[in-house]
């Protein structure tokens, strides 16, 4: 009983290690990656103690007040981000890995540098679920009753329409704005955000290696 024991500690300190260093090569912050995976500050700073490969310094960004000022794009990113989150964790995945399978996705799917960093995409999250960051919820995900696209809103915001909609905005401005069409340049724009969310829906590569007991 006490080998079964220590052989199922030594799993899961295993399974830890592996989802910090994956945490780190997605460019995560030691905080980030410590709330991810229950490791220790100081386990975290031994394993990653050389500056050049070690995960990133600095300060941990908010997103509460960050999402409701940001740019269409970032809001865009920022809604694709979570909404393929949660598309993860409805199906069982544990929580931290659903993370890492849809922030893996996301970056597969830009077509320029990415406006969500690992650590924004986590406070995001933390945000719309009340985990791990936060207590409480701040964030909802809304469908679009136009493009039937998902998009994150405040939590006391109900939208009655489309006028709020980022990927509705999107198709309306694409023709006018360089950014934009730097970020998206398709021609059939509507149609690859439609299939964009449905391989999200079916793609298996989505969905990491289940993780037994993530805190």
């Amino acid at each position: 009983m006490h080998s079964e024991r220590n052989l199922r500690h030594a799993q899961r300190h295993i399974q830890a290690l592996a989802l910090a260093t994956e945490c780190a090569e997605l460019g995560s912050r030691i905080r980030t990656i410590q709330l991810l995976t229950g490791l220790s500050a100081s386990q975290l700073h031994r394993l990653f103690r050389h500056p050049l490969g070690g995960p990133r310094r600095g300060r941990h960004p908010d997103s509460r007040e960050w999402y409701h000022t940001a740019n269409l794009l970032c809001r865009i990113e920022a809604s694709i981000v979570v909404v393929l989150f949660r598309r993860l964790a409805v199906r069982g995945i544990d929580l931290p890995l659903a993370l890492i399978g849809a922030y893996r996705h996301y970056l597969a799917f830009c077509k320029t540098p990415p406006r969500i960093s690992f650590d924004r995409a986590f406070d995001l999250v933390s945000h719309a679920t009340g985990r791990w960051l936060s207590t409480a919820k701040s964030f909802s995900i809304f469908a679009c009753p136009a493009c039937k696209s998902e998009y994150l809103t405040g939590l006391s915001l109900a939208p009655a329409n489309n006028h709020d909609c980022p990927f509705c905005k999107l198709l309306t401005r694409h023709a006018r704005d360089p950014r934009i069409q730097a970020a998206y340049p398709s021609k059939t724009l509507q149609r690859d955000i439609q299939l964009f969310w449905v391989s999200a829906c079916r793609n298996k590569s989505l969905i990491p290696m289940p993780m037994t007991n993530s805190p």
